[in-house]
């Protein structure tokens, strides 16, 4: 038998899924896909800084870099 909090976060993370791809997709529909798909790239970029700032985790000088570059990457394609 499974553990229950096991159970529970599965379950969450099923449904913050499943949402994910639901605004994805209405972003797709109701927004130019030019526009939407740069901006869901830059969910990298924000994963890196919030492990960075609320995990601790340490971010190397190439991986420093490698989100910059996709960061100004996704705003370039984005504003045209």
């Amino acid at each position: 038998i499974a553990d229950k909090k096991a159970i529970a976060y599965i379950t969450l993370s099923g449904i913050a899924g499943a949402l994910s791809w639901l605004f994805y997709f209405l972003a797709l529909k109701f927004g130019n896909v030019s526009q939407v798909a740069p901006i869901d790239k830059l969910s990298v970029v924000m994963a890196t800084i919030i492990a960075a700032t609320l995990l601790g985790e340490k971010i190397s000088f190439l991986g420093g870099v490698g989100v910059a570059l996709i960061a100004m990457g996704a705003i370039f394609v984005a504003l045209g």
